[in-house]
Order: C-alpha cells, then sequence, then structure tokens
C-alpha cells in the first residue's frame, strides 16, 4: 500500500514539475507522507524474529510517537497555535535552544503567559511537513535529525519558506519524554564559503 502511494506521489511531482507552485506543493505531501510512514516501516523491519517487549522493539515505538508528536509540534508552532505546541513538547528544566537566527544558546523555557503570548504573534498562518534523516535511540535518550519542510509568517515578514535542518534531543524522564535539546538553522540550501565567512563574522 505505501509502495503504491510514494509511486501515484511520484508520477504527480513528474507531471507537475514544470509548475513551481504545485511543485513544491507536492514536495510538501511528499515529506508528509515519508514522516507518516517511516515509523510504520520501521516496526516492520523490526517484527521478524523479535520478540514484542524487546527493547528493540520498545525503542522503535518510542522513536515513533516521538516523530509524530514532533511533526504534529512543529505544524502548531509555525502556525501560531503555542498553546497546541506546548500539550506536544514537554521541555525539560535543563533544556537548551540554539536558535536558527544565531547568538548564545538559551537556557530553560519561559513559559509566562507574556512569552507564549509573543511567540503566538511571532508566527502565524504557518504550514510544516516533517522529513526524518536520521534518529538515534540510546537507554533513557533518543535524538532526531530533520530537516523541517515549512512556510510561514514570521516576525512580521511575508509569507515565505522557513524551512530548517533540525536535531532535537529526548530524554525519558518520570513524567514521560521531554525536549532536552533543539538545535535549528535556516542552511537547508548550500551557501558558498563567502557568505558562510560573511556569517561567522557576523
Amino acid at each position: 500500500m505505501l509502495k503504491r502511494i510514494y509511486q501515484a506521489i511520484r508520477t504527480k511531482n513528474a507531471r507537475h514539475r514544470s509548475d513551481p507552485r504545485r511543485a513544491g506543493g507536492l514536495s510538501r505531501r511528499v515529506a508528509l507522507v515519508e514522516a507518516v510512514a517511516w515509523p510504520f516501516a520501521a516496526e516492520a523491519g523490526m517484527g521478524s524474529g523479535v520478540p514484542p517487549g524487546s527493547r528493540v522493539n520498545a525503542s522503535a515505538r518510542a522513536i515513533a510517537g516521538l516523530v509524530a508528536r514532533t511533526e504534529q509540534a512543529a505544524a502548531a508552532l509555525i502556525r501560531g497555535d503555542i498553546e497546541a505546541y506546548l500539550e506536544l513538547i514537554r521541555h525539560a528544566d535543563d533544556y537548551t535552544l540554539m536558535r536558527p537566527f544565531g547568538g548564545p544558546p538559551t537556557r530553560g523555557f519561559d513559559r509566562r503567559p507574556e512569552n507564549v503570548s509573543a511567540l503566538a504573534r511571532f508566527f502565524k498562518s504557518g504550514e510544516s511537513a516533517l522529513e526524518v534523516i536520521q534518529s538515534y535511540a540510546s537507554g533513557d535518550l533518543v535524538v532526531l535529525v530533520l530537516i523541517e519542510r515549512q512556510h510561514g509568517e514570521v516576525g512580521g515578514l511575508p509569507d515565505q519558506d522557513w524551512s530548517l535542518r533540525v536535531t532535537q534531543v529526548y530524554r525519558r524522564g518520570r513524567v514521560g519524554w521531554e525536549l532536552v535539546h533543539r538545535h535549528a538553522d535556516p542552511l537547508v540550501r548550500p551557501i558558498d564559503i563567502d557568505r558562510a565567512a560573511a556569517l561567522a563574522r557576523g
């Protein structure tokens, strides 16, 4: 069934590749299908000869659940629905953030009402689909390497592409999985050495 879905989307993508607007929309849908299908594929690949209660199977289920939550949370954040985002993501007390706009890492997540309101105003009318590049699980830690394929109105700017390269680290605690680290940058497209040097100079 998944194979038929992939084939149907690839056929549509090839048919409309000459139209950038339609091709962009199809690319986002391909990323969405891949993100949804990946957890099932991971569990199916581990299903043969692996006891249901094994550590490997438990890790696959944990990763699948975190991928789904992360995708829903990214979609909520880019559209400015911060309450929904916070229902999906629990930030650890020692949470660190390396923002896509650069600067020193920040510690902790400020849940004061004024900060939540400011975030809701900062992001608006966006859409997001998750592309899973790699995942790692070890004990009580899960690392997700992702590309957030997204667009929206951010910081008062008109709607544009805001896709990000993202690494998120989750740790399992007494109350479930908590986000302990997020690193995001907007360098989804390559830049040359001169632009990289200019960014490094600040």
